[in-house]
């Protein structure tokens, strides 16, 4: 089950997305394309260690980004761990 009482994460929004699930949510803008990437990548290669995706959208230097728990029904410790991971790698 989902903890809704969770923190949220500095420089993100709580949302009810549009499947009706509380999801972290937050966009990042980068100087370029370049990197954007970068930074997907390493998002990308940390959520297959955790086995937990995010879900994003990627134009140019602009990734809009949000965490969810699908199989809990909203945010968990693993959104926030992601969420932190994300705030550390970015860079703008």
């Amino acid at each position: 089950m989902s903890d809704q009482n969770l923190k949220t994460p500095e420089g993100w929004e709580k949302i009810t997305n549009s499947k009706n699930k509380s999801a972290f949510k937050k966009n990042f803008e980068f100087k370029n394309f370049k990197q954007a990437f970068a930074f997907m990548t390493a998002v990308a290669t940390k959520a297959e260690e955790m086995g937990h995706h995010p879900e994003w959208f990627n134009v140019y230097n602009k990734v809009e980004v949000e965490l969810t728990t699908h199989d809990t029904g909203g945010v968990s410790s693993k959104d926030l761990e992601m969420a932190d991971f994300m705030n550390q790698t970015f860079i703008n």
